[in-house]
């Protein structure tokens, strides 16, 4: 497949890009939005192989992310900017009708752009595994570290009761949190893409957090739920079972946008394209073809 890779200008920044595949009369390109704040691209290439259908793919880094600037200024790291990149992203590569897939926090992203911006030439959205309201999250986060062992319950009880994230005891008990319901670490058996540094661990704890239920970033009073009826494309909400996005949190999108459908992933944690790659690709891709 061919692969084109470039730089766009944005702010005094460039941002990286990735396009896979040619375009096509017949079937719209797909943006590919990455989570975080403070992931990259990388674990989208996993779906390079979809681009042989036909359907060119398109990946970015964030400005703060992978190969893109990484600013030293805290004030950028807010979803404003993050949304104005996407505007000029679209401009900047002629994306007049697209599809969209953002997954956690790039699902976030879709939101707050449809919601806001009113755009134009969206043939359809997947929200793959985001929240709505990041108040619903943590309170459902919390729920989610009740079903560790005591041990690592206690430990993350301590971090957030006295600020310190860096006990030994724990970052072992946010790893098995992490490996229970978003995705393993890292090793020599996981894909490639996978092994790659994302480059964005100051945008993450600048926006988020130190970690998943503990978000006091510049995104913590994130809340479009009241936004979401505003909607008008076609939306596919999407989850895992096992996923940081517990169904509660999926259904809160999925009841308040119209006509929006939503896939329930079984056996699958916060990236159902790395745990249920084959079913996430046909889910993908019926909803695509439903869409041109």
């Amino acid at each position: 497949m061919k692969i084109e890779e470039g730089y766009m200008p944005f702010r005094e920044y460039q941002t990286y890009y990735r396009i896979v595949g040619e375009p096509s009369p017949d079937k719209a390109p797909l943006l590919l939005i990455h989570g975080g704040p403070g992931s990259s691209h990388n674990y989208f290439e996993l779906l390079d192989d979809y681009a042989q259908t036909g359907r060119q793919l398109i990946m970015y880094d964030q400005v703060g992310c992978g190969k893109s600037s990484l600013p030293e200024d805290p004030a950028v790291y807010v979803k404003e900017t993050w949304a104005e990149e996407l505007v000029a992203l679209r401009k900047y590569l002629h994306l007049d009708q697209l599809h969209m897939l953002g997954q956690s926090w790039g699902g976030m992203l879709e939101m707050y752009y449809l919601t806001q911006y009113d755009p134009q030439g969206i043939k359809s959205v997947m929200i793959d595994g985001s929240p709505a309201s990041i108040k619903l999250w943590t309170q459902e986060q919390h729920r989610l570290i009740s079903y560790l062992s005591y041990e690592d319950r206690e430990a993350i009880a301590e971090a957030e009761r006295t600020g310190d994230f860096t006990n030994v005891k724990y970052l072992a008990a946010n790893d098995c949190y992490m490996e229970r319901y978003c995705w393993d670490d890292p090793d020599e058996n996981s894909p490639e893409p996978l092994r790659r540094p994302t480059n964005g661990k100051r945008a993450s704890l600048i926006a988020e957090g130190p970690n998943e239920f503990t978000e006091n970033g510049t995104i913590s009073d994130f809340d479009v739920t009241d936004q979401l009826k505003n909607i008008h494309v076609p939306v596919l909400v999407t989850s895992g079972t096992d996923d940081l996005c517990t169904p509660l949190i999926a259904k809160s999108v999925y009841d308040h946008i119209p006509g929006a459908k939503w896939h329930l992933f079984a056996n699958s944690r916060h990236l159902a394209l790395l745990d249920q790659h084959d079913e996430f690709i046909e889910v993908l891709d019926r909803w695509l073809a439903e869409n041109d």
